[in-house]
Formats: structure tokens, C-alpha cells, sequence
């Protein structure tokens, strides 16, 4: 059963850090436009940094494992940061945010590039969600055959 509990925790992880990337992927989009922020200039797109951790055992999974070199690693959404390129420059000398040049600072945000990346964040979080009910499966079935 140990096994089974550790493709769960691993399916979850990358549920979990699909679903941070996509919170962040839709705040990239919302404030496409945005001109002003709290920080001061134009918003700024953030992108979600994963890390590859050792799955979290406990005690007597630690000792039941046959080998301690085998780790099974799931993933973090470690941080979310924002991009730094030069925000987009646009003429419009009536905008309240222009410069003294009538130049206002845009977000330097891709609309297809978001919508990819919220394509590829789903189809992760896809796969995770099969291979949950794929673990689901293979544990239900060893219980009927136990029976």
C-alpha cells in the first residue's frame, strides 16, 4: 500500500504545482493592461518556479523501504517571481500614466504565450489527475483480489 500512497502524494504535487502555475498564468492575463501597481510602473508577469524534492515519508515507510537510494521525488511550486524585461513602450500622450515623452509603460506580457503556457499547465494537471486515478484503480483492484 505504501506504494500506492506514494504515486498519490506524487500525482498531488503536481496537481498542486499546476495549480499555482495556472493562478499565476491567469493573473498574467487579467492585468494585461495594467499601467500602475501598489510596487509602482506597470505590472509585472510572474512566472512559478518548480523544484524536484524527495517525497515525504513517514516512519515506517522509511524503514520498510528496500533501498534508501531509490527516492521518489515529486515537484514544488517553490516561488512565484516576476519577470524583468523592459515593460512595452506605446504612445499615448492622453493616457494619465505617459511620461514627459507621452510614452506609457505596458506590461511586456505575450497573449499567446500565456495561452500556450496555460495550455501545457492544464495538460500537466491532466496527466496528474490520470495518473491519480490510474494509482486509484490499481489499489482498488489489489483489495478484490485480496477478497
Amino acid at each position: 500500500m505504501a506504494d500506492f500512497l506514494s504515486g498519490f502524494r506524487v500525482a498531488s504535487s503536481g496537481m498542486t504545482a499546476q495549480r499555482t502555475r495556472l493562478n499565476a498564468i491567469s493573473s498574467n492575463i487579467a492585468n494585461i493592461n495594467t499601467t500602475r501597481t501598489d510596487e509602482g510602473g506597470p505590472y509585472r508577469r510572474k512566472d512559478v518556479v518548480f523544484e524536484s524534492t524527495p517525497d515525504v515519508r513517514n516512519f515506517g515507510e522509511i524503514l520498510s523501504a528496500r533501498s534508501p537510494r531509490a527516492e521518489v521525488q515529486k515537484v514544488l511550486a517553490t516561488d512565484v517571481v516576476p519577470d524583468m524585461k523592459a515593460p512595452l513602450l506605446k504612445y499615448e500622450p492622453n493616457h494619465p500614466d505617459a511620461n514627459d515623452e507621452g510614452y506609457v509603460a505596458y506590461p511586456n506580457i505575450n497573449m499567446m504565450e500565456e495561452m500556450t503556457n496555460m495550455i501545457q499547465a492544464t495538460r500537466a494537471y491532466e496527466a496528474n489527475v490520470s495518473a491519480l486515478q490510474a494509482a486509484k484503480d490499481m489499489a482498488l483492484s489489489s483489495l478484490e483480489i485480496g477478497r
